[in-house]
């Protein structure tokens, strides 16, 4: 991204190389722990070691599947539909079938690329923990490992996801191009969202605003209002109109080139009243001492009691909605969590967020967040940095 102008896109992509090492680096653990092949299956992980990259993945009928050898290129597994798109990666074995095919939905041709593997009681590793899923029906895994009766079947939730935690600089750079354009969308907010204008309308006139300034699209946009501040984040908006008095909260995941920013802003509308200003203040404070914690040694837990040392100021509960931040990159959140039962060690490049929460008044709630990326000095903001006090339109 050219410095004098942040709005200048990065390449969209990667070159082979960046392929090439992350699944040189995944086969260099397998080595270690001794297994033989990857199956992949969920998008993000197809997509981190192929390149591969469409919106088919949002219909259900249709199973993909990438395997990582001991040695050598990743192999595709995929419906015959996406075989010209991947043929623009640097994947060279493409391996398809007509698809949906409810009765040999890819299952023969796994089997028959996997059946070396069993045969000498290799061990494949498969994603079977936490934040993941088997994306293709439990039936036809069933009936794949019948078909192969001397497969060990191991987790490897670990390796992926500890690759995928600490990202390149070419990913970086993407990850900062899609905040700055994050930040510009919520710079824009005062001019659109005051008194009388529908939450709804402020919902859409936002994500007009993130694609019009060059994110690819805005698929997360969650957010709240009401008097003195709000209650949850996670409903749809309504159309209530906004109302002085009122503390307004969006949050945003916006993508480019398939990796997303994740952050958010807040503002009163009309006047602000002492509670919120002081709500505000803290979480602003506890956003910088996250930001101050977030070096290579510390741990996530580290993070989260720094931030919930601030927080006690105001809510000694702990935030009690799970956890502090997260991981960013291909997907909205990622691993690892800030929170006391993560003991994941930072380490240099890994993409976090910063997200403090704390409960008030009567029911209400307030959060913040920033992205960062860790260097070994410390903490990078990749977002533009919230003001320091409550911003008041109109």
């Amino acid at each position: 991204m050219d410095p004098a102008n942040p709005m200048i896109s990065p390449q969209r992509g990667f070159d082979a190389a960046e392929f090439a090492v992350r699944t040189e680096r995944a086969q260099r653990q397998m080595a270690a722990s001794g297994i033989a092949g990857l199956l992949l299956m969920t998008e993000a992980e197809v997509r981190y070691f192929s390149g591969f990259q469409t919106l088919f993945w949002q219909s259900p009928t249709r199973p993909w599947f990438l395997f990582v050898p001991a040695t050598g290129k990743p192999v595709a597994v995929i419906p015959e539909i996406g075989a010209a798109l991947m043929r623009r990666t640097w994947i060279e074995d493409i391996r398809t079938w007509s698809a949906p095919a409810p009765a040999d939905d890819g299952v023969s041709l796994l089997a028959e690329l996997l059946a070396p593997l069993a045969h000498g009681g290799g061990a494949l590793g498969v994603m079977k923990g936490h934040e993941t899923h088997l994306r293709m029906p439990l039936g036809d895994w069933e009936r794949l490992t019948a078909m192969l009766p001397r497969l060990q079947v191991v987790d490897v939730t670990g390796l992926v996801q500890g690759l995928r935690m600490v990202k390149s600089e070419a990913e970086i750079e993407k990850l900062r191009h899609i905040c700055t354009i994050g930040s510009a969308a919520f710079e824009a907010v005062p001019h659109f969202a005051g008194e009388g204008q529908p939450l709804d309308a402020v919902f859409r006139e936002f994500r007009r605003t993130a694609i019009g300034l060059g994110a690819d699209d805005a698929p997360y946009l969650v957010g709240g209002a009401d008097q003195g501040g709000y209650a949850d984040v996670i409903s749809p908006p309504t159309s209530r109109p906004l109302q002085a008095g009122d503390v307004l909260m969006l949050d945003t995941g916006c993508v480019w080139d398939g990796y997303y920013c994740d952050f958010d802003r807040n503002w009163a509308i009309g006047r602000a009243d002492d509670p919120a200003r002081r709500a505000y203040d803290v979480l602003w404070r506890a956003t910088e001492a996250g930001i101050a914690a977030a070096r290579p040694g510390n741990s996530c837990r580290d993070l989260c009691l720094a931030m919930s040392d601030v927080i006690a100021e105001m809510d000694d509960s702990g935030g009690d909605v799970g956890r502090l931040g997260h991981g960013l990159g291909m997907q909205l959140t990622e691993q690892p969590s800030h929170a006391l039962f993560d003991q994941t060690e930072l380490t240099e490049n890994m993409v976090l967020t910063i997200e403090p929460s704390l409960s008030y008044g009567d029911g209400m709630m307030m959060v913040h967040e920033e992205n960062i990326v860790v260097r070994a000095g410390g903490a990078e903001l990749l977002t533009r940095r919230a003001a320091p006090e409550l911003t008041v339109i109109g």
